[in-house]
């Protein structure tokens, strides 16, 4: 769609100098696109290996909770685990990556408040303890790495329809605009020297 402007030489450097803008920015936006997409499919890997890694822990720790409610009552196991409970010191980061700002978790435990009983917890205790302070931290980073997918995809989704904008409208329209300000111009070029040869034979003839 051409720009609605004044065909003169004026406006012709202006447009000229406006498309050559678009296409550096067009540029950009496709490079950061394509790294976009590339680290988006990076963390996709990424966050999948962590989720198998998850899920297994998880059903692995499910089973040692079953068997140890299995040779224990469920009282004595759900205090057991309450009893071993630990204060976590959550440490927050935050990176740009892109104009993102990606947040990112630190786990930091500290020793127990209070240490369960021995004597009243089965051999399987010790793997349902230790397996869920080794989970925490790994669901908290699998949580993380999905927002980050999230903020990625919409990244992504901004920057490509940016890059679609200035591919399909405005830098044809600006080619459109340039081809009919030059058009133009020509006209009005051929019809001043027209114009002047008709003065010319004018003038001869008198």
């Amino acid at each position: 769609m051409r720009l609605n402007i004044n065909p003169n030489r004026m406006e012709l450097l202006k447009v000229r100098r406006r498309l050559i803008l678009a296409r550096r920015g067009h540029k950009l936006l496709k490079d950061k696109q394509d790294e976009l997409v590339r680290q988006f499919i990076l963390l996709i890997k990424k966050t999948s290996d962590l989720r198998d890694e998850v899920e297994k822990k998880l059903s692995v720790l499910y089973k040692n909770y079953i068997m140890t409610k299995a040779v224990q009552s469920k009282v004595i196991t759900d205090y057991l685990i309450s009893s071993s409970a630990q204060k976590v010191e959550i440490k927050r980061h935050q990176k740009i990556f892109m104009n993102i700002p990606l947040v990112e978790f630190s786990l930091n435990f500290s020793q127990p408040d209070e240490q369960y009983n021995f004597f009243n917890a089965s051999s399987k205790m010790d793997f349902v303890i230790s397996g869920a302070k080794e989970l925490l931290p790994q669901i908290i980073n699998l949580s993380q790495s999905e927002f980050q997918l999230q903020l990625l995809a919409l990244e992504i989704e901004r920057t490509r329809r940016r890059v679609n904008a200035l591919e399909y409208i405005f830098i044809p329209s600006l080619i459109e605009t340039t081809k009919y300000i030059t058009m133009k111009m020509s006209e009005l070029e051929r019809d001043s020297i027209t114009r002047l040869m008709r003065v010319k034979e004018i003038v001869r003839s008198h």
